[in-house]
């Protein structure tokens, strides 16, 4: 591809495909456990074609494709070994097992990442930016969306899950398939320390809770105003996971596109039979621009849609 490549060296490094024409969007995809940004960043844009043959790159020349790296942490899954991960996990059996150990990472990457973000909104309008990832980049990166302070062009996550799962689904009551705030669900005694304005608040947006949680995880000063605050729920987002995915079980990605539309998002959502743990050539890669072209306007109105493509 004639694109400029700027690799790196050290742990911070980002791995940048610069667009082949003028400058409209920017990609900001994080990579999986033990992987880095140039490993992930070169195959995706090598092998992730269209069922017509185009390579990202030639869907959307006026992209930048920014592929960070996560730092060197120790490994509580392997012996305390030292991988590159956003933040640490303690069992791939069971994604939320110790969550206390994945605090720390989910802080420091969120700084790395929120900044990457900030920097490509000099750049382009947010509105053109879009955030993603693959499996434990996907986890990484939806933490993050959930925490932006503003919408974004687009989410795109394959073969991910939702931090603090178990946790999202007790505070907005959607394990189920109901929602606390649900008129039937039965009733639940009443908090003596709530605040009728915070619950209203919250009724009114779903997301408000999840927000907070995370929110007290970064340590940051709460959020008492979620209209002035701003959040992302405008943001479109795609999910796509492998029906025989042996790493990240199904049930993880199901459950993660379940939390966000029950708090507002608009999501697409994508099941690959067949499929183990990796994005799918090339019906995964088809439905992710699909998806850009359909649901990320006007972030992609500019850019005439791929013909011929549809299976």
């Amino acid at each position: 591809m004639s694109s400029e490549i700027t690799p790196g060296t050290d742990r911070s490094a980002i791995f940048i495909v610069e667009p082949t024409s003028n400058h409209t969007h920017s990609f900001i995809l994080l990579h999986g456990l033990g992987s880095n940004g140039r490993k992930f960043g070169e195959e995706l844009l090598e092998t992730g074609a269209t069922p017509g043959g185009k390579k990202l790159t030639e869907v959307f020349p006026g992209a930048r494709f920014i592929f960070p790296t996560a730092r060197r942490r120790r490994s509580s899954m392997i012996r305390h070994a030292k991988l590159t991960q956003w933040f640490d996990i303690a069992s791939l059996d069971d994604l939320f097992f110790r969550p206390n150990t994945q605090t720390k990472g989910l802080v420091e990457s969120h700084g790395e990442i929120s900044h990457l973000v900030k920097d490509e909104c000099q750049k382009v309008p947010h509105q053109n930016v879009i955030l993603g990832g693959l499996s434990h980049g996907c986890a990484m990166a939806l933490f993050c969306l959930f925490t932006s302070w503003f919408p974004l062009g687009g989410f795109v996550g394959m073969s991910g899950w939702l931090p603090f799962q178990p946790d999202i689904d007790g505070l907005i009551g959607s394990e189920a398939g109901t929602s606390v705030f649900d008129n039937d669900a039965e009733p639940i005694d009443e908090d003596p320390f709530s605040s009728a304005e915070v619950d209203t608040q919250a009724e009114e947006n779903p997301i408000l809770p999840v927000i907070e949680f995370y929110d007290d995880l970064l340590d940051s000063n709460g959020i008492p105003d979620i209209n002035s605050r701003g959040t992302s729920l405008s943001t479109p987002v795609f999910l796509g996971h492998g029906a025989e995915d042996e790493k990240i079980k199904l049930s993880n990605g199901e459950a993660a596109q379940r939390i966000l539309k029950s708090v507002g998002f608009d999501v697409s959502w994508k099941v690959y039979q067949g499929q183990g743990h990796w994005y799918k050539i090339p019906d995964e890669i088809d439905d992710i621009v699909n998806f850009l072209q359909e649901k990320c306007n006007p972030a992609f109105a500019d850019i005439q849609p791929i013909t011929g493509l549809c299976v």
